[in-house]
Protein backbone atom coordinates (compact mmCIF):
# COMPACT_ATOMS: atom_id res chain seq x y z
CA UNK A 1 0.00 0.00 0.00
CA UNK A 2 3.01 2.35 -0.60
CA UNK A 3 1.65 4.52 -3.18
CA UNK A 4 -2.01 3.62 -3.63
CA UNK A 5 -3.93 5.09 -6.71
CA UNK A 6 -6.51 7.07 -6.56
CA UNK A 7 -9.39 4.17 -7.95
CA UNK A 8 -7.87 1.66 -5.05
CA UNK A 9 -7.80 4.13 -2.78
CA UNK A 10 -11.35 5.13 -3.45
CA UNK A 11 -12.47 1.42 -3.16
CA UNK A 12 -11.21 1.37 0.41
CA UNK A 13 -11.48 4.42 1.74
CA UNK A 14 -14.13 4.77 4.63
CA UNK A 15 -14.09 0.90 5.30
CA UNK A 16 -12.59 0.05 8.99
CA UNK A 17 -9.78 -2.35 8.68
CA UNK A 18 -8.31 -4.42 11.92
CA UNK A 19 -4.22 -3.64 12.65
CA UNK A 20 -2.65 -6.59 13.43
CA UNK A 21 0.51 -6.22 15.36
CA UNK A 22 3.64 -6.99 13.54
CA UNK A 23 5.61 -9.71 14.95
CA UNK A 24 7.95 -8.23 16.55
CA UNK A 25 11.62 -11.03 16.60
CA UNK A 26 10.95 -10.96 12.63
CA UNK A 27 11.30 -7.29 12.42
CA UNK A 28 14.49 -5.45 11.81
CA UNK A 29 15.02 -3.22 14.31
CA UNK A 30 15.47 -5.20 17.78
CA UNK A 31 12.67 -4.96 20.24
CA UNK A 32 14.11 -2.44 22.61
CA UNK A 33 15.11 -0.10 19.40
CA UNK A 34 11.54 -0.80 18.36
CA UNK A 35 9.29 -0.17 21.40
CA UNK A 36 11.82 3.02 22.21
CA UNK A 37 10.55 4.02 18.79
CA UNK A 38 6.91 3.14 18.77
CA UNK A 39 7.12 5.15 22.46
CA UNK A 40 8.18 8.15 21.01
CA UNK A 41 5.48 8.26 18.53
CA UNK A 42 2.24 6.76 20.39
CA UNK A 43 -0.19 9.17 22.34
CA UNK A 44 0.16 9.85 25.87
CA UNK A 45 -3.68 8.90 26.18
CA UNK A 46 -2.86 5.37 24.74
CA UNK A 47 0.45 5.30 26.86
CA UNK A 48 -1.73 6.40 29.98
CA UNK A 49 -5.11 4.00 30.35
CA UNK A 50 -6.44 1.13 28.41
CA UNK A 51 -9.52 2.18 25.53
CA UNK A 52 -12.11 0.06 24.73
CA UNK A 53 -11.62 0.81 21.14
CA UNK A 54 -8.59 2.48 19.27
CA UNK A 55 -9.57 3.84 15.54
CA UNK A 56 -6.92 5.99 13.38
CA UNK A 57 -8.55 8.22 10.92
CA UNK A 58 -7.37 11.24 8.37
CA UNK A 59 -8.18 14.32 10.07
CA UNK A 60 -5.30 17.15 10.34
CA UNK A 61 -7.61 18.76 13.47
CA UNK A 62 -4.85 20.28 16.22
CA UNK A 63 -8.43 21.51 18.55
CA UNK A 64 -8.38 17.60 19.65
CA UNK A 65 -6.21 16.60 22.55
CA UNK A 66 -2.47 17.30 21.52
CA UNK A 67 -0.13 14.86 22.46
CA UNK A 68 2.58 15.25 25.36
CA UNK A 69 5.01 13.41 23.55
CA UNK A 70 5.30 16.48 20.85
CA UNK A 71 8.81 17.92 20.63
CA UNK A 72 7.27 21.42 19.48
CA UNK A 73 10.87 22.97 20.41
CA UNK A 74 11.17 22.58 17.02
CA UNK A 75 9.87 24.58 13.58
CA UNK A 76 8.95 22.10 11.36
CA UNK A 77 7.67 18.42 11.81
CA UNK A 78 6.90 17.95 15.33
CA UNK A 79 2.98 17.93 15.41
CA UNK A 80 1.82 14.08 16.02
CA UNK A 81 -1.82 12.70 15.38
CA UNK A 82 -4.19 14.31 18.08
CA UNK A 83 -6.67 12.03 19.90
CA UNK A 84 -10.62 12.79 20.19
CA UNK A 85 -12.37 11.13 23.51
CA UNK A 86 -15.68 9.18 23.12
CA UNK A 87 -16.63 7.93 26.49
CA UNK A 88 -14.32 4.25 26.50
CA UNK A 89 -13.57 4.59 23.20
CA UNK A 90 -10.41 6.98 21.36
CA UNK A 91 -10.83 8.55 17.51
CA UNK A 92 -6.84 9.25 16.52
CA UNK A 93 -6.68 12.02 13.84
CA UNK A 94 -3.68 11.65 11.50
CA UNK A 95 -2.68 14.01 8.59
CA UNK A 96 -4.63 12.43 6.12
CA UNK A 97 -2.57 9.76 4.08
CA UNK A 98 -3.33 6.38 3.42
CA UNK A 99 -0.01 5.25 4.68
CA UNK A 100 0.48 7.72 7.18
CA UNK A 101 -2.96 6.63 8.53
CA UNK A 102 -2.17 2.92 8.17
CA UNK A 103 1.67 3.13 9.57
CA UNK A 104 -0.12 5.11 12.78
CA UNK A 105 -2.24 1.94 12.92
CA UNK A 106 0.78 -0.37 13.29
CA UNK A 107 2.81 1.85 15.64
CA UNK A 108 -0.69 1.85 17.95
CA UNK A 109 -1.12 -1.86 17.44
CA UNK A 110 2.58 -2.96 17.96
CA UNK A 111 2.81 -0.91 20.84
CA UNK A 112 0.14 -2.27 22.67
CA UNK A 113 1.19 -5.87 22.26
CA UNK A 114 4.69 -4.73 22.62
CA UNK A 115 3.59 -3.58 26.67
CA UNK A 116 1.30 -6.60 27.22
CA UNK A 117 -2.03 -5.09 26.59
CA UNK A 118 -5.15 -6.06 24.29
CA UNK A 119 -4.27 -4.60 20.66
CA UNK A 120 -7.44 -6.56 18.64
CA UNK A 121 -9.29 -3.28 19.18
CA UNK A 122 -7.11 -1.27 17.16
CA UNK A 123 -8.67 -0.10 13.70
CA UNK A 124 -8.10 2.37 10.79
CA UNK A 125 -10.11 4.23 8.12
CA UNK A 126 -8.48 5.06 5.10
CA UNK A 127 -9.72 9.02 4.26
CA UNK A 128 -11.23 9.60 1.24
CA UNK A 129 -9.32 10.81 -1.81
CA UNK A 130 -11.10 13.85 -2.07
CA UNK A 131 -10.20 14.97 1.35
CA UNK A 132 -6.26 14.06 0.91
CA UNK A 133 -6.40 16.32 -2.24
CA UNK A 134 -7.98 19.44 -0.28
CA UNK A 135 -5.75 19.02 2.94
CA UNK A 136 -2.68 18.96 0.53
CA UNK A 137 -4.31 22.05 -1.35
CA UNK A 138 -4.05 24.30 1.34
CA UNK A 139 -0.51 24.94 0.65
CA UNK A 140 -0.68 28.18 -1.53
CA UNK A 141 2.69 30.03 -2.83
CA UNK A 142 2.81 32.18 -5.25
CA UNK A 143 6.23 30.61 -7.22
CA UNK A 144 7.68 31.71 -10.67
CA UNK A 145 9.74 28.15 -11.62
CA UNK A 146 11.45 28.44 -8.37
CA UNK A 147 13.61 25.27 -6.82
CA UNK A 148 11.83 24.29 -3.25
CA UNK A 149 13.57 22.74 -0.70
CA UNK A 150 11.18 20.83 1.24
CA UNK A 151 11.60 18.46 4.25
CA UNK A 152 13.91 18.12 6.93
CA UNK A 153 16.57 20.18 9.02
CA UNK A 154 15.23 23.31 6.57
CA UNK A 155 16.05 25.74 9.54
CA UNK A 156 19.86 25.01 9.44
CA UNK A 157 19.36 25.05 5.36
CA UNK A 158 17.89 28.24 5.01
CA UNK A 159 20.05 31.85 5.18
CA UNK A 160 21.08 32.04 8.71
CA UNK A 161 18.08 34.74 9.72
CA UNK A 162 15.16 33.61 7.44
CA UNK A 163 12.38 35.24 8.12
CA UNK A 164 9.47 32.57 8.12
CA UNK A 165 5.63 33.01 6.46
CA UNK A 166 3.63 31.01 7.97
CA UNK A 167 0.48 29.34 6.56
CA UNK A 168 -2.14 26.53 7.88
CA UNK A 169 0.18 23.89 8.68
CA UNK A 170 3.52 25.28 6.64
CA UNK A 171 6.13 28.05 6.77
CA UNK A 172 8.12 28.97 4.08
CA UNK A 173 11.20 31.36 3.55
CA UNK A 174 12.03 32.97 -0.41
CA UNK A 175 15.80 33.68 -0.95
CA UNK A 176 18.16 34.26 -4.00
CA UNK A 177 21.36 31.48 -4.23
CA UNK A 178 23.77 32.19 -7.35
CA UNK A 179 20.77 34.06 -9.31
CA UNK A 180 18.17 31.38 -8.57
CA UNK A 181 15.44 31.82 -6.86
CA UNK A 182 15.10 29.20 -3.85
CA UNK A 183 11.59 28.71 -1.53
CA UNK A 184 12.79 26.68 1.46
CA UNK A 185 8.92 24.88 2.75
CA UNK A 186 8.55 23.22 5.53
CA UNK A 187 5.50 21.54 7.30
CA UNK A 188 4.57 21.23 11.10
CA UNK A 189 2.93 17.82 10.23
CA UNK A 190 4.45 14.82 8.88
CA UNK A 191 4.09 14.75 4.74
CA UNK A 192 4.33 10.57 5.03
CA UNK A 193 4.38 8.31 1.75
CA UNK A 194 1.70 9.62 -0.30
CA UNK A 195 1.08 13.05 1.11
CA UNK A 196 4.96 13.44 -0.09
CA UNK A 197 3.61 13.07 -3.68
CA UNK A 198 0.26 15.06 -3.12
CA UNK A 199 2.60 17.93 -2.32
CA UNK A 200 5.19 17.44 -5.28
CA UNK A 201 1.98 17.55 -7.70
CA UNK A 202 0.99 20.49 -5.91
CA UNK A 203 3.69 22.62 -6.04
CA UNK A 204 4.42 21.75 -9.97
CA UNK A 205 0.08 23.18 -10.26
CA UNK A 206 1.86 26.36 -8.00
CA UNK A 207 4.65 27.16 -10.64
CA UNK A 208 8.01 24.84 -8.90
CA UNK A 209 10.01 23.96 -11.77
CA UNK A 210 12.14 21.52 -9.32
CA UNK A 211 11.53 19.87 -6.06
CA UNK A 212 14.67 19.09 -3.88
CA UNK A 213 13.60 16.95 -0.55
CA UNK A 214 16.10 16.53 2.45
CA UNK A 215 15.40 13.67 4.76
CA UNK A 216 16.35 10.72 6.51
CA UNK A 217 16.67 6.85 4.62
CA UNK A 218 17.57 3.70 5.70
CA UNK A 219 19.96 1.91 4.50
CA UNK A 220 19.62 -1.42 2.70
CA UNK A 221 23.91 -2.39 2.00
CA UNK A 222 25.57 -3.32 5.38
CA UNK A 223 28.47 -1.48 5.08
CA UNK A 224 27.22 2.08 5.06
CA UNK A 225 27.24 3.24 8.88
CA UNK A 226 24.93 5.91 9.78
CA UNK A 227 25.34 9.55 10.40
CA UNK A 228 28.16 9.51 8.38
CA UNK A 229 27.16 9.58 4.82
CA UNK A 230 24.39 10.63 2.53
CA UNK A 231 22.46 9.30 -0.10
CA UNK A 232 21.26 10.36 -3.29
CA UNK A 233 19.68 8.55 -6.69
CA UNK A 234 17.33 9.11 -9.72
CA UNK A 235 15.45 5.72 -8.83
CA UNK A 236 12.89 4.19 -6.56
CA UNK A 237 11.34 0.82 -6.42
CA UNK A 238 7.45 1.38 -5.84
CA UNK A 239 5.36 -1.58 -5.42
CA UNK A 240 7.53 -3.31 -7.80
CA UNK A 241 7.68 -0.82 -10.56
CA UNK A 242 10.88 1.13 -11.55
CA UNK A 243 10.21 4.47 -10.94
CA UNK A 244 12.29 7.08 -12.41
CA UNK A 245 12.45 10.94 -12.53
CA UNK A 246 14.60 13.77 -14.00
CA UNK A 247 17.43 14.09 -11.38
CA UNK A 248 17.93 18.07 -10.04
CA UNK A 249 21.34 16.74 -9.24
CA UNK A 250 22.43 15.15 -12.21
CA UNK A 251 25.82 13.09 -11.32
CA UNK A 252 26.43 16.17 -9.45
CA UNK A 253 25.39 15.24 -6.11
CA UNK A 254 26.49 11.63 -6.02
CA UNK A 255 29.92 12.73 -7.12
CA UNK A 256 30.71 14.39 -3.70
CA UNK A 257 32.81 12.74 -0.85
CA UNK A 258 30.71 9.55 1.49
CA UNK A 259 27.67 10.38 -1.12
CA UNK A 260 26.42 7.08 -1.64
CA UNK A 261 23.78 6.33 -4.33
CA UNK A 262 21.44 3.52 -5.79
CA UNK A 263 18.27 2.45 -5.97
CA UNK A 264 15.65 3.51 -3.60
CA UNK A 265 12.88 1.45 -2.19
CA UNK A 266 9.80 2.88 -1.14
CA UNK A 267 7.92 1.41 2.07
CA UNK A 268 4.96 2.71 3.19
CA UNK A 269 5.66 1.84 7.26
CA UNK A 270 8.79 1.24 8.72
CA UNK A 271 6.87 -1.24 10.92
CA UNK A 272 6.58 -3.66 7.93
CA UNK A 273 10.38 -3.75 7.01
CA UNK A 274 11.18 -7.34 9.05
CA UNK A 275 13.71 -9.86 7.64
CA UNK A 276 11.18 -11.21 5.46
CA UNK A 277 11.27 -7.32 3.44
CA UNK A 278 14.86 -7.06 3.56
CA UNK A 279 15.76 -10.30 2.30
CA UNK A 280 13.51 -9.22 -1.25
CA UNK A 281 14.97 -5.85 -1.44
CA UNK A 282 18.57 -6.93 -1.08
CA UNK A 283 20.83 -5.45 -3.13
CA UNK A 284 18.64 -2.35 -3.14
CA UNK A 285 20.44 0.86 -1.45
CA UNK A 286 17.91 2.83 0.38
CA UNK A 287 14.57 2.97 2.13
CA UNK A 288 12.00 5.72 2.81
CA UNK A 289 8.12 6.02 2.33
CA UNK A 290 8.39 9.73 0.28
CA UNK A 291 11.22 9.59 -2.11
CA UNK A 292 8.95 6.98 -4.20
CA UNK A 293 6.03 9.07 -4.36
CA UNK A 294 7.28 12.51 -4.63
CA UNK A 295 9.48 11.32 -7.75
CA UNK A 296 6.69 9.78 -9.79
CA UNK A 297 4.52 13.26 -8.70
CA UNK A 298 7.72 15.13 -10.30
CA UNK A 299 7.73 12.82 -13.38
CA UNK A 300 3.95 13.20 -14.08
CA UNK A 301 4.09 16.89 -13.86
CA UNK A 302 7.39 17.23 -16.05
CA UNK A 303 9.20 19.11 -13.05
CA UNK A 304 12.57 17.70 -12.09
CA UNK A 305 13.58 16.19 -8.64
CA UNK A 306 16.15 15.78 -6.05
CA UNK A 307 17.05 14.44 -3.08
CA UNK A 308 20.06 14.68 -0.87
CA UNK A 309 19.15 12.09 2.67
CA UNK A 310 21.10 11.60 6.13
CA UNK A 311 21.66 8.20 6.19
CA UNK A 312 20.49 7.53 9.50
CA UNK A 313 20.08 3.97 10.13
CA UNK A 314 20.91 0.25 8.62
CA UNK A 315 18.22 -2.05 8.24
CA UNK A 316 20.94 -4.89 7.53
CA UNK A 317 23.63 -4.67 10.45
CA UNK A 318 23.43 -3.57 13.59
CA UNK A 319 24.80 0.06 14.81
CA UNK A 320 24.48 1.87 17.89
CA UNK A 321 22.30 4.53 16.37
CA UNK A 322 18.96 3.74 15.13
CA UNK A 323 15.65 5.71 14.57
CA UNK A 324 14.96 5.14 18.42
CA UNK A 325 17.87 7.19 19.42
CA UNK A 326 17.80 10.37 17.10
CA UNK A 327 18.19 12.81 20.10
CA UNK A 328 21.67 11.10 20.62
CA UNK A 329 23.78 14.44 21.36
CA UNK A 330 26.53 12.11 19.07
CA UNK A 331 23.80 11.53 16.50
CA UNK A 332 22.82 15.38 16.72
CA UNK A 333 26.63 16.37 16.29
CA UNK A 334 27.35 14.27 13.50
CA UNK A 335 24.22 14.98 11.43
CA UNK A 336 24.70 18.68 11.97
CA UNK A 337 28.23 18.19 10.23
CA UNK A 338 25.90 16.11 6.78
CA UNK A 339 23.25 18.58 6.94
CA UNK A 340 26.19 21.60 6.30
CA UNK A 341 27.45 19.23 3.64
CA UNK A 342 23.84 19.24 2.23
CA UNK A 343 23.59 22.92 2.22
CA UNK A 344 27.12 23.26 0.38
CA UNK A 345 25.97 20.30 -2.39
CA UNK A 346 22.65 22.45 -3.24
CA UNK A 347 24.85 25.67 -3.45
CA UNK A 348 27.19 24.22 -5.56
CA UNK A 349 24.68 22.61 -8.20
CA UNK A 350 22.86 25.82 -8.77
CA UNK A 351 26.19 27.52 -8.95
CA UNK A 352 26.75 25.54 -12.27
CA UNK A 353 23.16 25.26 -13.25
CA UNK A 354 21.90 28.16 -15.61
CA UNK A 355 19.29 30.83 -14.16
Amino acid sequence: MSILPDPLLARSAGAVVPAPPIEVDRHTMSPDSLLRYLRIKVHHLIQEQPWDSIRIVGDYDRLAVISQYEKNGKLFNWERPTAEVHGRDLVVKAFPGADYVHHYGLIIATYLAMTGRPADNVTYQLPDPDLCRRAVEQLDLALDGDLVIVGWALEHLAPAGAVWTHGPGYAWHLARLHGHRVVYLGFRHSIWGDVAGRVVGRLAELGARAVVYVGKVGALMPQMEPNMMLATGKESLVDGSLITWNDFFGDFAAAQLDVQTGVHVTSPSILLENRDWLARYAGHAFVDPEIGPMGAAARRAGISFGYLHVISNNLARHYPADLSNERHGDVVRRRAVLVSRIRDTIANRLAVRPS
